[in-house]
């Protein structure tokens, strides 16, 4: 039976010869993930359920991101729950303050997933690891709690949508624009427990930065998983970052998809996903009478290397529009380290900007920048819900780095085309 690039890596991982859309599998994990928010309550589900030990320490992460360092009392619990089961569970992929990034920024940097893993994390943007060859995604605590314990978890096997890549992006254009474009064409719910699949000569011309941002929105349009196929880029990258060895998994020629859709990449224009889904498309050029009051640049969609560097590009010897707030953050230390080795943080200084610690912080209307009634925020992030980043009158735009970058210059939602 032919089968997509997903179908044949949860069959080999539940000890398979071939699996069919629908069909309920128990599949072997290479890695389960958690944050300070989620893992708390995977280890009251996992104590709850009398387990006493982990199936394999080295293959448990738990990341502290979402309010690291801690923003109060009630984080500084969470933290410290998280500290003690990893000690107690000899689990040494543990990232605290000084060490930690965003969860899906880190793990890829870090090496902790390779091509042809099957990997769950509790939180929805897990399916960032399909830009890796891996099939990735998002799960609830309790099922978090019985992955750490058993090493396996349940899966519907998805149907899919192939989505086939041509050409290549313009300047100023970036894999942000890519998939909030596919997301307001198919909207929300558009691939609902589906995995998206992306061909074609266009992926080539991606970066692995583009990748991991696509596949992070996936659930954004409802996906189970977002995947690339494995290529020279992918390897590379495996391979600096220390990866496992591969296993390459490719898609059957005959492999069965419910909708083939094509994407021109030359054709995609700067977009701005206005309130309050990111299905709600516009063009940047579009957008501009929308005055704002911050920017977020950073999370686990933009705040890596090529994104610092989009940034930089835009408010090198530039300054803030008075009345703007101009909040980066780099994803990782690593990422950190490099903008201060490059330079890019005394100019983002200098231009007006706040750096922060890596964080998820406002994307979440955690900490480091919530919104008061009726403020505007375009921002990098994956979503702009009532109330996401703040007052539910606030009101997010997404948008790439470069259009924030640019708009924070400008003190209205600009057109990246037009810098320069």
């Amino acid at each position: 039976m032919a089968m997509t690039m997903t179908q044949k890596i949860l069959a080999a991982h539940a000890h398979l010869d071939e699996v069919k859309a629908g069909q309920l599998i128990l599949a072997d994990l290479d890695g389960v993930l958690g944050n300070d928010i989620t893992t708390p309550v995977a280890i009251a589900e996992f104590e709850k359920a009398g387990f006493d030990s982990v199936f394999d320490p080295e293959k448990i992460n738990v990341v502290l991101d979402h309010f690291v360092p801690n923003k109060d009392i009630k984080a500084a619990k969470q933290s410290a729950t998280c500290r003690s089961f990893c000690k107690e569970n000899n689990i040494s992929h543990f990232y605290d303050v000084g060490k930690m990034g965003i969860e899906h920024a880190l793990l890829p940097e870090q090496g902790r997933v390779t091509a042809g893993d099957c990997l769950i994390g509790a939180d929805s943007h897990t399916c960032t690891y399909g830009a890796l060859g891996a099939f990735s995604t998002g799960v609830g605590s309790t099922d978090m709690a019985a992955g750490m314990a058993t090493g396996k978890a349940w899966f519907k096997v998805p149907s899919a949508i192939q989505v086939k890549l041509t050409g290549q992006l313009n300047g100023f254009v970036s894999g942000k624009d890519v998939i909030l474009s596919l997301i307001g064409q198919i909207g929300v719910d558009g691939a609902l427990y589906k995995s998206l699949e992306f061909t074609g000569d266009g992926v080539k011309a991606l970066s692995m930065d583009d990748r991991l941002c696509i596949c992070n929105m996936a659930i954004e349009a409802g996906a189970k998983n977002g995947i690339f196929p494995v290529d020279k880029q992918t390897l590379a990258f495996l391979k600096a970052h220390g990866a496992n060895e591969p296993k390459i998994y490719q898609a059957d020629e005959d492999a069965v998809y419910e909708q083939v859709i094509e994407m021109d990449l030359s054709q995609i224009v700067p977009v701005v996903s206005w309130p309050h889904l990111p299905e709600n498309t516009h063009p940047a050029n579009e957008s501009q009478e929308i005055e704002i009051d911050q920017v977020v640049i950073g999370s686990c969609t933009n705040g890596r290397m090529e994104d610092m560097d989009a940034t930089y590009r835009i408010l090198k010897g530039n300054h803030v529009k008075d009345g703007v707030r101009c909040i980066i953050i780099p994803a990782t230390m690593d990422i950190y380290k490099q903008c201060i080795a490059n330079g890019y943080l005394m100019a983002f200084i200098e231009a007006g900007a706040v750096v922060s610690t890596p964080t998820c912080g406002p994307c979440l209307g955690g900490y480091m920048g919530i919104l008061a009634p009726n403020e505007r925020c375009i921002s990098t992030t994956n979503r702009n819900f009532v109330g996401r980043m703040g007052d539910k009158t606030s009101e997010v735009y997404l948008a790439s780095p470069y259009t924030a970058a640019y708009s924070a210059l400008t003190g209205h939602i600009s057109d990246p085309r037009e810098f320069e």
